[in-house]
């Protein structure tokens, strides 16, 4: 983009396809799409959530279909691709939002653990950005990444690791599809979802020590996370490319 103009902030009239966005801040991704505007397949494995995500996208007057997808199995990614196609004629945006976290420690974790863990995290990313970077001629990528991927967290070896390779494969990702798709990654920091757990519900014991050293003072609601993949994928951010964003509330920076 090189108009003068101030950029729009929104997505409308393009084709968006949310990997994981039938929970959590997948789900409230997709929703935000079809809020300004675009149409959007949210997908998951399974076909209920699928469906009932698929009407909430249709309520909000976006073009949508209902397809399931298992990030851990490239050819259910492939046929993903093709329904988005055959749905849209193109797609403009994805986002990667699958995920996993096996709760153990370094030297308690089974293979299967960790497997899943990466297979959902990080593999499963760079396969969907390899089909759909193929598919594309021009848009924009966000993967959703997580401020684990830069800090030591207990009992989720596998989950840290997947995430900083996720930032990783965004920065590559970024240089070898620039100039025509854009790819950057969010990382969020605590966000009150199913994912989460009862950890983060009001008036835990671990809930109050992160609301004490989150300078917002509390959690973000999976909104607010969508909010930051709006402007990522608008022409707002229209040179903006290979980036971490990290949207934590100030978390990050109290440890420093």
């Amino acid at each position: 983009m090189t108009s003068e103009a101030t950029p729009a902030v929104g997505v409308e009239d393009r084709s968006a396809v949310v990997i994981g966005g039938t929970t959590g801040i997948g789900r409230a991704i997709a929703l935000a799409f079809a809020e300004t505007g675009a149409d959007v397949i949210a997908t998951s494995r399974s076909e209920d959530s699928v469906e009932s995500v698929a009407a909430e996208l249709r309520e909000r007057g976006a073009t949508t279909t209902e397809v399931t997808c298992d990030v851990r199995n490239r050819e259910s990614i492939e046929r993903l691709c093709e329904v988005a196609e055959d749905t849209f004629g193109s797609v403009n945006l994805l986002v990667n939002s699958a995920g996993s976290v096996a709760q153990a420690s370094v030297v308690e974790m089974t293979e299967e653990e960790w497997e899943r863990d990466i297979d959902v995290c990080l593999t499963g990313v760079f396969h969907a950005c390899q089909v759909f970077g193929r598919a594309m001629t021009e848009g924009s990528i966000v993967n959703v990444s997580s401020m684990s991927a830069g800090q030591a967290r207990e009992e989720r070896p596998a989950y840290c690791a997947a995430k900083s390779g996720v930032n990783g494969l965004t920065r590559a990702a970024a240089a070898d599809l620039a100039p025509e798709i854009r790819v950057n990654a969010i990382a969020p920091g605590f966000v009150k979802t199913p994912l989460a757990g009862e950890k983060l519900e009001d008036g835990s014991e671990f809930r109050e020590t992160v609301d004490e050293r989150t300078p917002m003072g509390r959690v973000a609601a999976p909104e607010e996370i969508a909010g930051s993949v709006i402007h990522l994928t608008s022409d707002t951010a229209s040179f903006t490319t290979g980036q971490v964003l990290t949207v934590d509330g100030g978390y990050d920076i109290s440890a420093q």
